[in-house]
């Protein structure tokens, strides 16, 4: 018999408890200060995926710009002697790793 009212207990514990939690969370919603109707959520939406396309344009047209113009080539330097000075052997030869090789 304890049992059986043990059970009953935590069962009518547990239904109360559900319930209660359900109400409670539909009357306690959380709000923030500039919560707004979801009709200016959705203007402030799309009026910043506008200026991020808008954004998106603008960058690739001037890249596009900048890239496509020609750039200046300078002459190449005088060849100093003290420019490459070589007191050892590299171990992969005898200019630097990733200089151009004209030999």
């Amino acid at each position: 018999m304890a049992m059986r009212l043990t059970k009953l207990r935590s069962g009518l514990q547990s239904a109360l408890a559900c319930g209660a939690g359900h109400r409670r969370s539909e009357i306690m919603r959380r709000t923030f200060a500039s919560s707004s109707s979801a009709h200016d959520d959705e203007h402030e939406t799309a009026k910043w995926e506008k200026i991020t396309y808008a954004g998106i344009v603008a960058c690739t047209a001037l890249a596009a710009y900048c890239l496509s113009k020609g750039h200046h080539h300078f002459e190449e330097p005088p060849a100093y002697p003290y420019l490459h000075i070589r007191n050892k052997e590299f171990p992969w030869g005898p200019d630097g790793l990733f200089e151009s090789k004209h030999h």
